[in-house]
């Protein structure tokens, strides 16, 4: 199974909602369609609304991050994993770059994810290296700590995916070769094997992605799908990429 995961970011009002239409509709009528899932994360103020309207459709809402708290709490501005999934949210963001730019750190990012789970959200944990890490060679060593200080066997590997997303290639139209890409991946993988001492769950790419690109990524058997920035925001552009793929 191969994930198409688009985030929005800060972007969109309820009327955006004609972007998921046209996507939906793509995917119902398309022949590919049983080998990928398409999920869409909007901001806080679009889940409840898309979560409800797609509910028997093909398209899962998820949200771009989560509170580090269970429940309830008396954190102004917070909204908590039981909250997220009581409007309908299916998947969660954790560790986007964005967040940990913000101050999102490893002890936060541990207790998003083991709280998400618990509140069966499924968890999209979000890892990368930034521009100096890879000009130094430490982009193999940042990604294995990133993975080993948040993810703990007892986890529920089945109800995560993990999305490499290079810090310098978000947005700046720069994407690693494709035998970077590969052995990056398979290096992902590995430590996720032995974390969960079984079966890695999926790796996406992430960073720049577009319907140009897309095939160069064909090749790379390891990457089990995307996690789509600026290109998801327009309907055309993101199933251009879906296309381009099964192409």
């Amino acid at each position: 199974m191969r994930y198409f995961i688009g985030n929005w970011k800060m972007f969109g009002v309820p009327k955006s909602i004609n972007i998921l239409n046209k996507i939906n509709s793509f995917h119902s009528t398309d022949k590919n369609r049983n080998k990928y899932r398409v999920i869409i994360t909007p901001p806080y103020t679009l889940i409840e609304s898309y979560a409800k309207y797609f509910k028997n459709k093909k398209i899962s809402i998820g949200s771009q991050n989560c509170y580090q708290k269970e429940q309830f709490s008396s954190n102004t501005a917070a909204v908590s994993p039981y909250m997220l999934r009581s409007v309908g949210a299916q998947y969660t963001l954790v560790g986007h770059s964005d967040n940990r730019g913000e101050g999102d750190t490893d002890s936060m990012l541990k207790d998003k994810v083991k709280h998400a789970l618990k509140n069966n959200l499924k968890v999209v944990f979000c890892i990368g290296e930034n521009k100096s890490e890879k000009k130094n060679k430490k982009t193999l060593s940042i990604l294995k700590k990133q993975l080993i200080k948040v993810l703990e066997k007892n986890f529920n590997k089945n109800n995560i995916i993990v999305a490499y997303e290079p810090i310098w290639s978000i947005g700046t139209g720069k994407i690693p070769t494709v035998s970077e890409l590969k052995k990056t991946t398979i290096h992902i993988k590995k430590v996720l094997e032995s974390i969960f001492k079984k079966n890695s769950p999926a790796v996406l790419y992430g960073g720049s992605v577009d319907g140009s690109n897309v095939e160069m990524f064909k090749e790379i058997r390891e990457i089990d799908g995307f996690l789509i920035g600026g290109a998801s925001k327009s309907s055309k552009k993101f199933i251009d990429i879906i296309k381009n793929y099964y192409r």
